[in-house]
């Protein structure tokens, strides 16, 4: 699922680091097209592991100059969403890249990307255009 027009939030720091993750997200599911999704996995779960780190922090330091409300909020999916990439990470490392791990790689980016972007960082742009 490619990035749409549709998830920006309005602020060009954050859709870029978003197009980033979809783009990535992309490359999984090309690979798997082609039987390549074991070998790129590992690849994703390490970006994923630095990328959303920093995308947390760039985000929620920006949310900080704000005074945006919902930080507490956001700082909370953003801790559950690291936890579930350091469950994947350990399924991957303890399956050695089954099958049934990549198809949840995917799932898993695709619906956080989709759902909180849509739902939780759509707000912040929001916020900053009501100021």
């Amino acid at each position: 699922m490619p990035w749409h027009p549709s998830l920006s939030v309005g602020i060009e720091l954050i859709d870029e680091q978003h197009k980033e993750w979809f783009n990535r997200a992309e490359r999984l599911f090309d690979a798997g097209k082609k039987g390549q999704a074991k070998e790129y996995i590992g690849e994703l779960l390490e970006f994923l592991d630095s990328y959303t780190k920093k995308h947390f922090a760039d985000e929620e330091r920006y949310m900080r100059q704000l005074n945006y409300p919902g930080l507490e909020e956001q700082k909370k999916a953003h801790a559950a969403f690291i936890a579930q990439l350091a469950k994947l990470r350990e399924d991957y490392d303890a399956s050695g890249g089954s099958i049934s791990v990549i198809i949840n790689a995917n799932k898993i980016v695709i619906d956080w990307l989709t759902k909180h972007i849509s739902n939780m960082d759509r707000q912040i742009g929001e916020f900053v255009r009501s100021k």
